[in-house]
């Protein structure tokens, strides 16, 4: 891996080829992207990216963090290749097949808790979301959700009503999805709250067992608290080792469902499997995405045996779990476990 040594600028930027491309895009494509920068990829390995006009480039966005083995890591290519010669696609919907069933359990076996865990694939973050969302209110039968200010969930319609990064995401799509509040998260370095941690003591956890359930909203109707062990697009904030703690037992104290987001955090990223284990924490629900198939599209829901306690035909995806993304999650954990998440740990994410 890792051919290339270093940066290369060839061309203008963006190069004669790349100038096609564009223009063709700005015909065709979707103008709801944010394109920043007019980089027309053609191919990429380890950390370099090189476009259509051979121009080379460090790679410091990981894939909007989701090439954690690095780009087309030769195990991931290799696992990719194997299956695609095998079978492409078969719905677990309506059938089965080993690769799903495998990653399933090695999911179990690696997400905090005990084993008995059961996992619903999908095909993106924002699908894991969906699903935890659906399930948080059909397990508790309860209709409320608390979500936090500067978090990011995703942009379909149920996780975006859990988003509370930007306007630009909301502005025009409402009514979103109802019932769901959001409160301050620990951002002790602007605290909205305009307290001082450690003197607070998380005063924005007490606010909520305070203030909203005793003025706004009733415990016993909140389904589940949705949070991010660390804020992404809120401004990467790692938030004291008291808040997830005291949340956690708010949670516990009302029947609340812990649901944690690791689309982004997961997968190695934080030196540990789940950003959440830095706290020795064991939530009900975790969404999973991005990295955890190296580039391949899957999202997986994973919660404790107990609360996945819905009945068939409840939630489905008829490409959720495809058996090529499956494989390449399965070759992306055994990567994990050699080494890169305490490479992680020792060197940072």
């Amino acid at each position: 891996m890792n051919r290339f040594v270093m940066p290369r600028i060839v061309t203008e930027l963006p190069g004669p080829e790349a100038r096609k491309v564009l223009e063709k895009d700005a015909r065709f494509v979707s103008q709801s992207y944010t394109r920043v920068y007019p980089l027309v990829a053609k191919k990429a390995e380890g950390f370099w990216v090189e476009d259509v006009d051979s121009n080379r480039f460090l790679d410091f966005t990981s894939g909007i963090a989701v090439t954690n083995t690095g780009h087309c890591h030769p195990r991931i290519v290799e696992a990719i290749k194997r299956q695609a010669e095998e079978l492409i696609h078969m719905s677990g919907t309506d059938f089965y097949y080993r690769a799903q069933s495998d990653l399933a359990a090695r999911l179990a076996e690696v997400t905090p808790g005990p084993k008995e865990k059961r996992v619903f694939f999908g095909n993106s973050g924002a699908e894991a979301i969906e699903a935890a969302l659906k399930l948080a209110r059909f397990h508790t039968k309860r209709p409320r959700i608390i979500a936090f200010l500067g978090a990011f969930h995703g942009r379909t319609m149920g996780a975006l009503s859990l988003t509370a990064s930007k306007v630009i995401h909301e502005r025009g799509f409402s009514p979103l999805v109802p019932g769901i509040t959001h409160v301050p998260y620990a951002y002790c370095y602007r605290c909205p709250m305009h307290a001082s941690y450690p003197g607070c003591g998380c005063a924005c956890v007490d606010w909520i067992r305070d203030d909203l359930f005793k003025r706004s909203i009733p415990p016993e109707e909140v389904a589940a608290i949705f949070v991010e062990p660390i804020q992404g697009e809120g401004g990467y904030i790692v938030p004291p080792l008291e808040f997830h703690q005291k949340l956690f037992k708010l949670a516990r104290d009302f029947g609340i469902l812990f649901v944690v987001d690791e689309v982004q955090t997961g997968m190695g990223r934080t030196g540990k499997m789940l950003a959440i284990e830095h706290w020795d924490l064991v939530p009900d629900i975790m969404a999973l995405a991005k990295g955890i198939a190296s580039g391949m599209p899957l999202g997986a829901m994973v919660s404790q045996s107990e609360v996945m306690n819905w009945v068939p035909g409840s939630h489905a995806s008829t490409f959720g779990g495809n058996p090529i993304s499956c494989q390449a999650a399965l070759a992306t954990l055994d990567l994990l476990e050699e080494g890169l998440i305490e490479n992680a740990a020792s060197m940072g994410a």
